[in-house]
């Protein structure tokens, strides 16, 4: 019998996961033998995988047991199934289980205050999974060496690290130097991220708010969803608003649109305060875009920024910004000894 390749992806339909879940498909293509439980709101062409066969899956709790109940019955030692969406299978499988790990909320006890009550819900849920759960499977995958470290410091499986891209050309943990160019640019910074909470927005629109009280008002390209994240979306218009903030939010635009954006801005700003992999990070590279990021690990592990900064600090963030701008900070007023003797004199 023929070795079949088993991919389950049923919670996998944007971001990062997305972007690697297709990159995986391309690469599969001319496999004999590949089977996908793939989420019904993934937007792909299926029909560039005619080799591939796809089932596909309701988001829903009941159709997503029906698959892992359909895992256990029809697997078989001829078989390698690979658990992309973090968790693993539900039931022990016959089959060689391999567990592609990117949610690093689900190996750590980072704090989910600022949450809403359903994702705090739906990720305990899925840590309580994956700590009882993990000996279903044989291997686990991961792609940084932060990772790496955390998850097997926690289980005894083996852990693998093996970040992969569709494209690896032109990447460099550093920005080539860059031959002055007359081009305008469409923004001065761009971030691409969804809108959960460690994404960290609204103290990067903080920032923004501190560099407009000295009269700075760099251009800021966004990519929230309207319909997903409201709250965080009205917040942001006022804002903008409030203090004439130079932010554009274009929404969730295709992965293609984002890399061509990144050749008509000045500089990816990334202020994530977690991450397993950080995506965007090397892909700015590959752009050849320079990159203010936060001062931790996931980042160094990729790359190293232009400008670090401390990503629970609007502050920091603002003054990593005027750096990159080079605008500099006013130095402190330091008076002599003798001067602080008079003022302390007059009181």
């Amino acid at each position: 019998m023929k070795k079949k390749i088993i991919i389950q992806a049923y919670n996998i339909h944007q971001g990062g996961g997305r972007s690697q879940l297709i990159a995986l498909l391309d690469a599969l293509r001319n496999f004999p033998s590949v089977k996908v439980f793939v989420d019904q709101r993934l937007d792909f062409k299926e029909e560039k995988y005619k080799n591939i066969e796809f089932v596909f899956v309701k988001p829903k709790i009941l159709e997503r047991f029906k698959v892992e109940v359909l895992l256990y019955l029809n697997t078989n030692i001829n078989n390698i199934t690979l658990c992309f969406g973090n968790l693993p299978p539900l039931f022990r499988l016959k089959s060689y289980v391999i567990v592609f790990v990117q949610n690093k909320y689900l190996i750590t006890k980072t704090s989910l205050r600022n949450f809403s009550w359903k994702t705090k819900l739906r990720i305990a849920i899925e840590r309580f999974w994956f700590s009882c759960l993990h000996s279903h499977a044989n291997d686990f995958i991961v792609q940084t060496p932060s990772m790496k470290k955390i998850l097997s410091s926690k289980i005894k499986n083996n852990v693998s690290m093996i970040p992969y891209l569709n494209n690896t050309n032109y990447y460099n943990r550093s920005v080539k130097p860059k031959k002055k160019s007359k081009k305008t640019l469409d923004y001065d910074f761009i971030y691409v991220a969804s809108g959960e909470p460690h994404k960290n927005h609204k103290r990067l629109v903080d920032a923004w708010i501190l560099l407009s009280n000295e009269n700075i008002y760099p251009s800021l390209c966004i990519t929230i969803d309207e319909s997903y994240f409201k709250e965080l979306y009205y917040w942001i218009e006022k804002k903008k608003k409030t203090y004439s903030l130079n932010i554009n939010n274009i929404g969730v635009v295709k992965h293609d649109r984002i890399k061509s954006l990144f050749y008509n801005v000045g500089a990816l700003i990334y202020p994530s305060i977690i991450e397993s992999f950080g995506l965007p990070l090397i892909e700015a590279r590959q752009a050849n875009l320079e990159i203010l990021a936060p001062e931790l690990n996931y980042v160094r592990d990729i790359v190293d920024p232009e400008q670090s900064f401390d990503p629970y600090s609007s502050t920091s963030i603002a003054r990593a910004v005027k750096r990159h701008l080079n605008i500099n900070e006013l130095k402190l007023p330091l008076h002599s000894a003798a001067e602080f003797a008079q003022y302390i004199n007059k009181k």
